[in-house]
């Protein structure tokens, strides 16, 4: 018999789903790896903790055998063997048995992911001699042999393959008897020959096996139930008992389809773990895309509907119009739960990024012989999943900065009174439509006069002696400014802050840094929750309207002509206790105009603050937020575009662009805040 190929569609799909799959269990061994190293060197290892692993593997490996992903189906299985031996015998955990399951867990998802890429797949043949190494010492006895080998005659019988509903059926009918038969192996048994094939054998000369599982007793060992439908009459088991085989008749539950139900028993059995809750569904982040994009075709034709009424307010009678209006504002309300519903969709836990690093961080301190502890906050908060995608990378550089240059070895914190063990900070949290993200250390903090000298060695500043944080964030995120001798291992030549830092100002976030020497360094992120429907500022400068993104503006001030003053070819006003540069709009565009600055909103924070000018503010509007893909169109300043409803577009304002031109524009003060970000606006 010939097996037809599968549909290469739902063959993708299936991979997709395995793909998805692997992701929850890889992610709950990760966690449970990093619970049982405690362990190390102990008589015990919880037994809780294993039995999870030990499951998660077991899938694993059989997901991974089921797609044909042979590799991750090697590795699964050597490490379910090694956690079967801790689980079952008196083997310890070792710190080499750790470390290999450590590394045969990121093995199994890189050749996961290569299957995935369609690449070469990784030798694992170093790792499989490591595990089997760990394992070494698990010596089989015969009990377990027999457990062994009776679970696995019982997992290929093929009583558990065929349908048991239909042989029970057929049973029924023919008027035969069913037995209920239980077998407890031992070693005793086995060593007089006494085991699970025997026993089958035995029931399939007296009639015809129905159904057989294994069940787990209350003392962790084995037993196997079988039912079988026989002629035979009661004497027939006379002396079985000595064999550790018990009977009893079996009367099925009454059902409309007689299909199998077990009997009430005090015994537990094993069933199959589901990881995923069932109220969870899997749906395709491009499908969820796709059903953000009509809530976004709804929200520009509702602005349609808006404008089209504030034009028949005046034309039609007040009785008329105000339930037409009423109508709107419904919409209006119920357009925004459903936004809101959509994008609880796309939310997921940062903590998915928060797990990574803990890995990151136990490598990195074995590595550099340091000793780190890490605190976890907020990891629970919810984030675009486009988000946490593009901010792995950023995070894993800066945890690594915070490993290596941040904090001291240990023997360096107890000459400074510091605890030996250093800690680092994952801290996440949300308000309105903002995620705050920060990573802190308690380690040497930057020092701000040794980075200042190798950025005059390197000739990308003038003589300063001292400079405030946000200026120190600018010269490290120089490209090619770095702050060690040579490179190594974790840390490149420089070039990783700047991608760092160009990455959150690409995602409309902002970077902030606070260090203090010997204390620590706290770097901060700001990122809106979303990217694609966000609350704007609708501005109008010279009679052009543009939109820029209300997460992104700090407040709207008024600007009296009087108090601009202008120092060094800048323009600045009083603000706050101190100085405010301007920004003009019209001059960064080109546009001609000759109205004197009434507005202007504040973007940044602290001395990287700036305030651009603009003619008027025409209210808050939602808007739809469209990327412009073609390199040919994009422009310095412009993030986007968005219809507001009269058929019209509008640009969107990168407010990012605007605070790296005018940091420019102070080279005096700031001479690399433009060079740090590789941009150049002409």
């Amino acid at each position: 018999m010939s097996i037809a190929e599968p549909n290469s569609e739902s063959l993708s799909e299936f991979l997709e789903d395995y793909f998805v799959e692997c992701d929850e269990h890889l992610t709950m061994i990760r966690r449970n790896l990093l619970l049982i190293e405690r362990f190390v060197n102990q008589p015990r290892v919880d037994r809780s903790v294993l039995n999870e692993l030990f499951r998660s593997f077991h899938t694993l490996k059989g997901i991974s055998g089921m797609v044909g992903v042979r590799p991750a189906e090697q590795l699964a299985h050597q490490m379910e063997s090694y956690l079967r031996a801790l689980r079952d015998t008196d083997l310890s955990l070792t710190p080499a048995g750790m470390d290999a399951l450590i590394a045969g867990t990121k093995l199994t998802e890189q050749v996961i992911a290569e299957h995935r890429l369609q690449a070469a797949p990784t030798d694992i043949s170093t790792l499989m001699t490591q595990l089997r190494d760990a394992t070494g010492t698990y010596k089989v006895t015969s009990e377990n042999r027999d457990k062994i080998e009776a679970a696995n005659a019982i997992s290929h019988s093929p009583e558990t393959k065929r349908d048991p509903d239909d042989k029970l059926a057929a049973a029924i009918a023919s008027g035969r008897t069913l037995w209920r038969i239980m077998f407890v192996p031992s070693a005793q048994l086995a060593d007089r020959g006494v085991n699970v094939n025997v026993v089958r054998s035995r029931l399939q000369e007296i009639g015809d096996l129905v159904h057989a599982e294994p069940q787990v007793q209350p003392d962790g060992g084995i037993a196997f139930k079988f039912v079988v439908a026989s002629d035979t009459d009661e004497g027939t088991f006379a002396g079985w008992s000595e064999d550790g085989i018990s009977h009893q008749r079996y009367e099925p539950k009454a059902q409309a389809s007689s299909r199998l139900v077990p009997e009430s028993s005090t015994t537990p059995v094993t069933r199959a773990v589901t990881l995923t809750p069932s109220n969870i569904v899997r749906v395709d982040l491009g499908r969820v895309d796709d059903l953000m994009r009509m809530v976004g075709d709804l929200v520009i034709s509702r602005s349609h509907l808006d404008n089209r009424l504030e034009g028949l307010e005046d034309g039609m009678p007040a009785p008329e119009w105000r339930p037409l209006q009423e109508i709107s504002v419904k919409m209006e309300r119920q357009l925004r739960d459903l936004r809101e519903a959509v994008m609880r969709v796309r939310m997921v836990p940062i903590g998915e990024i928060f797990e990574r690093m803990q890995f990151v961080i136990r490598d990195l301190a074995r590595e550099y012989d340091k000793k780190v502890s890490l605190e976890l906050i907020g990891q629970h908060t919810e984030i675009d999943k486009l988000l946490v995608e593009r901010m792995m990378d950023p995070i894993l550089h800066l945890v690594r900065n915070a490993v290596i240059h941040g904090l001291e070895s240990p023997s360096e914190r107890v000459a400074k009174g510091k605890p030996a063990e250093g800690k680092i900070s994952l801290r996440a949290s949300a308000a309105t439509e903002k995620v705050v993200i920060e990573i802190e250390d308690d380690g040497c903090g930057v020092d701000a006069q040794r980075i200042v000298r190798r950025a005059q060695a390197s000739g990308l500043m003038t003589e300063q002696t001292t400079i405030d944080n946000t200026a120190l964030l600018n010269l490290i995120c120089v490209p090619g400014l770095s702050t060690r001798d040579e490179a190594d291992r974790a840390s490149g030549r420089g070039m990783g802050m700047n991608v760092v830092k160009n990455t959150i100002l690409a995602l409309g976030g902002t970077f902030e840094l606070s260090t203090e020497l010997d204390r620590g360094t706290c770097f901060r992120i700001q990122l809106p929750l979303t990217l694609a429907i966000a609350n704007a500022l609708v501005v109008s400068v010279a009679g052009q309207n543009y939109a820029v993104l209300q997460s992104s503006v700090r407040e709207v001030i008024e600007i009296e002509p009087s108090a601009i003053k202008v120092l060094e070819n800048n323009e600045i006003i009083p603000y706050r206790g101190g100085v405010l540069p301007l920004f003009r709009l019209d001059r960064f565009f080109g546009i001609d105009r000759k109205e004197q600055p009434l507005r202007a909103f504040v973007v940044g924070r602290g001395s990287n603050s700036v305030g651009v000018v603009v003619d008027r503010i025409l209210g808050q509007r939602e808007i739809v937020v469209r990327g412009i893909a073609d390199p040919l169109l994009q422009v310095a300043g412009i993030g986007g575009a968005t219809e507001l409803g009269d058929g019209r577009i509008v640009l969107i304002l990168d407010s990012a662009a605007f605070l790296m031109q005018e940091n420019r524009a102070q080279r005096g003060e700031h001479p690399v805040a433009t060079r740090s970000l590789g941009l150049h606006y002409e």
